[in-house]
C-alpha cells in the first residue's frame, strides 16, 4: 500500500492523541504489517443509517468501537438538547449478549451523562423489545440498544429509539444523522457522570412480562397440557420468556439448557438465527425426547422468534416467518371479532417484502392492512401516525418478527410467544394442531408460499457488485418469471409502478424512497429484490400462490409451489 493512499492517510489520523493508547497501538500494527484489514477498516465511515449502525468490531472508521459509538452518541445528545431544550432528558440503554456489549453500553452511557443527560441503564443483558417498552413506560426521550441481532459473533450494533418507543423515523433520523456526521472525534465527551445513571433490572422485567400477558393472551384453554421446548440460543430472552410462560400458566416447558447460557460466541450454533432450521436443531432434538407440541427459539436480542410445530406426518417442522405471522394474525383477528372489538377503524401492519396474504386476511375480518418499508420502525411509525384515529391490532414481517398490540413499538418475541403457545394449547384442546389450523386458514384466504434467496457478497468489491446487480435489475427487468409474464414493476427508489400491459407508469409516493424492486406476474407471483441494510447480501423474496379446498389439496399443491420457487431462482440466474 502506498504511503499516500487516502485509506492510509485516514488511518494515520487515528495515531493522534485524540485516541487512547490501545487504539493507537492497534492502528499502528495494521499499518506496519500492511494488513489487508487496514483497507476495510478505514476505506469509509461506518454508516449511521436511518435506525442506527451495525458492523464488525475493531479499530477504524468502518468498524464499531468506542469512537464510532461515541460519535453517534454525541450527535444524538446534541440533537436531544435541541429538541428538548430546558427539560430533564432521559435515555434508556439496553444491550445484548455480544462481545463488548456491556462495555459499549457503559461508553454510551458515559457520553450521555457527560452531556448532562440522565441514563436508565440495564444492569445486565435484556431483550430489545423490553428496551422499546421501557422507553414508553419510563417516559424517556429516547432509547439505545447495543445489538447486532442475529449477525455473526464479530458484529455488534447500535439502534436508536424515540420517545414513542419506536425506532427513529423521518425527520428525526435524518436530523440525528446530520448531527452525528458533524461531530468530530475530538469533540466527543467521554468523561461521564455516574450520578446521572439509574440502574434497572428484574423489577422492570416483571412490569414488561405483565404487559406482554395483558396484550397477548385471549383465552385460557389447555395451557397446562401443552408441551413446549424453548431455547434462547445463548441470547437475552433467558431473562424474560421462561418467566412469562410460567406466569401465564404454561407448566410443561423444557429448556435447552446448554443454550440458555448467554454467550457472544454462540458456541452451539453456526448462526444464532431462528430463521435457520439448524439454529433450532438442539431444540428439535429435545422435542422428540419430550414429545413436545411446539418448539420456540429467539435470536440474541430477543425480538425475532422461530416456531416449529408438528406437521401432518407428526414431524417437528420450522414454519417460515410468513406462516407464523399468518397463524398469529388470523387467530388474533378472530378473537377480536368474537369479542365484538372490530368496528372498521382497526388495522394490521405489514411490509413490502412480506406475503400479500395479509391483505386477504385483513379483508376477511374487515380491518385495514397498512404496508411500509422493510423494518418494524415503519410499523411503529404507522401506529404513531394513526394514533387516536385507528387502532393497531398486530403486525409482522417475513423475517420472523411479530408484535401484538402497541405496548411495544418493535417486534417482540415474548408477547408473540405467549400468543403462539395459546394457539397451540387451544388447537390441542380441540383435537387439532397448529399446522392443521394453518391449512384451515389457507382454505379460507388462499395458499401462499414463500422463499428467501440470499446472495452474499462481502467487502468493498461485494458492495459494488450488489450495486451493479440492482442497477441491472432496474434497467433490464425480467419480462417473464416462472412461465408467467411480468405485469407490474414497482420501483421504490424511483417511486413508480409500471403496468406492462397498459404501458403505463404511475407515481407511487405513499411510501418513502428505498432501493427496492418488486415484480408481479400475471399469475400472482411476487419477487422482491432488496440489498440488505445490515449484512453484505442482496435478498430476493419470492411469493407464489394457489387456492385449496382441502387438506389433500394442500398436500398436493405445496410441492408444486416449492418447484415454482426453484424455477424463479433459475430464471433470475440466482
Amino acid at each position: 500500500m502506498s504511503d499516500t493512499t487516502p485509506t492510509l492517510d485516514k488511518a494515520k489520523l487515528w495515531l493522534s492523541e485524540t485516541f487512547d493508547e490501545e487504539t493507537r497501538k492497534k492502528v499502528q500494527t495494521l499499518i506496519d504489517s500492511e494488513s489487508p484489514d487496514l483497507e476495510d477498516s478505514f476505506y469509509r465511515e461506518l454508516e449511521f443509517g436511518t435506525g442506527g449502525m451495525r458492523g464488525i468490531m475493531g479499530v477504524g472508521t468502518n468498524r464499531l468501537n468506542k469512537y464510532t459509538l461515541g460519535q453517534a452518541t454525541q450527535g444524538l445528545a446534541n440533537y436531544l438538547h435541541q429538541q428538548f431544550s430546558g427539560e430533564e432528558i432521559k435515555v434508556a440503554i439496553a444491550y445484548d449478549v455480544r462481545h463488548n456489549s456491556k462495555e459499549f453500553g457503559k461508553v454510551v452511557a458515559d457520553v450521555l451523562t457527560a452531556n448532562g443527560i440522565k441514563v436508565l441503564l440495564f444492569k445486565d443483558h435484556r431483550p430489545t423489545p423490553e428496551l422499546s417498552f421501557t422507553v414508553r413506560d419510563k417516559k424517556c426521550n429516547a432509547g439505545i440498544v447495543l445489538t447486532a441481532s442475529h449477525n455473526p459473533p464479530e458484529y455488534n450494533g447500535y439502534k436508536v429509539y424515540w420517545n414513542d418507543g419506536a425506532q427513529i423515523v423521518p425527520p428525526d433520523d435524518e436530523n440525528i444523522i446530520r448531527e452525528v456526521y458533524a461531530t468530530k472525534f475530538e469533540n466527543i465527551k467521554f468523561d461521564g457522570n455516574d450520578d446521572l445513571i439509574e440502574w434497572i433490572g428484574e423489577e422492570q422485567d416483571d412490569v414488561y412480562v405483565d404487559a406482554c400477558m395483558e396484550n397477548s393472551l385471549y383465552q385460557n384453554v389447555g395451557r397446562d397440557n401443552l408441551n413446549i421446548v424453548f431455547t434462547s440460543i445463548h441470547g437475552t430472552t433467558y431473562t424474560t420468556v421462561p418467566k412469562a410462560l410460567k406466569k401465564a400458566g404454561f407448566t410443561k416447558v423444557d429448556l435447552v439448557q446448554e443454550q440458555m447460557i448467554p454467550s457472544g460466541n454462540f458456541p452451539t450454533v453456526a448462526s444464532p438465527n431462528p430463521e435457520e432450521p439448524a439454529a433450532l436443531s438442539m431444540a428439535m432434538d429435545l422435542a422428540e425426547i419430550t414429545n413436545a407440541d411446539i418448539v420456540i427459539g429467539t435470536d440474541p436480542d430477543g425480538d425475532r422468534l422461530g416456531i416449529a410445530v408438528r406437521n401432518l406426518d407428526g414431524e417437528i417442522q420450522l414454519l417460515n416467518g410468513n406462516q407464523c405471522n399468518t397463524i398469529l394474525t388470523y387467530y388474533i383477528l378472530d378473537q377480536w371479532k368474537k369479542a365484538g372489538k372490530i368496528t372498521g377503524k382497526e388495522f394490521i401492519g405489514s411490509t413490502i417484502v412480506t406475503s400479500d396474504i395479509f391483505f386477504d386476511v385483513a379483508e376477511k375480518f374487515g380491518v385495514d392492512c397498512k404496508v411500509g418499508l422493510t423494518g418494524f420502525k415503519w410499523i411503529g411509525k404507522m401506529i404513531r401516525d394513526f394514533e387516536g384515529q385507528e387502532k393497531f391490532i398486530c403486525g409482522g414481517e417475513e423475517s420472523f418478527g411479530f408484535m401484538t398490540g402497541d405496548f411495544v413499538r418493535d417486534k417482540d418475541s415474548c408477547g408473540s410467544i405467549l400468543t403462539a403457545c395459546e394457539i397451540a394449547a387451544w388447537c390441542k384442546a380441540n383435537g387439532t394442531t397448529v399446522y392443521q389450523y394453518m391449512i384451515d386458514i389457507y382454505k379460507e384466504v388462499g395458499l401462499y408460499y414463500e422463499g428467501l434467496i440470499n446472495v452474499v457478497r462481502k467487502g468493498r468489491s461485494g458492495a459494488e457488485e450488489i450495486q451493479e446487480m440492482m442497477k441491472n435489475f432496474r434497467e433490464n427487468p425480467p419480462k417473464e418469471i416462472a412461465g408467467s409474464l411480468v405485469e407490474e414493476v414497482k420501483d421504490f427508489k424511483e417511486q413508480t409502478c409500471f403496468v406492462v400491459s397498459k404501458n403505463e407508469k404511475k407515481v407511487m409516493d405513499d411510501i418513502p424512497k428505498s432501493n427496492v424492486l418488486i415484480y408481479y406476474t400475471q399469475d400472482g407471483t411476487k419477487v422482491c429484490v432488496r440489498p440488505s441494510g445490515t449484512e453484505p447480501k442482496i435478498k430476493f423474496y419470492v411469493s407464489v400462490k394457489d387456492s385449496i379446498t382441502s387438506e389433500q389439496d394442500f398436500v398436493e399443491k405445496l410441492p408444486k409451489l416449492e418447484e415454482k420457487i426453484n424455477k424463479v431462482k433459475q430464471d433470475l440466474n440466482l
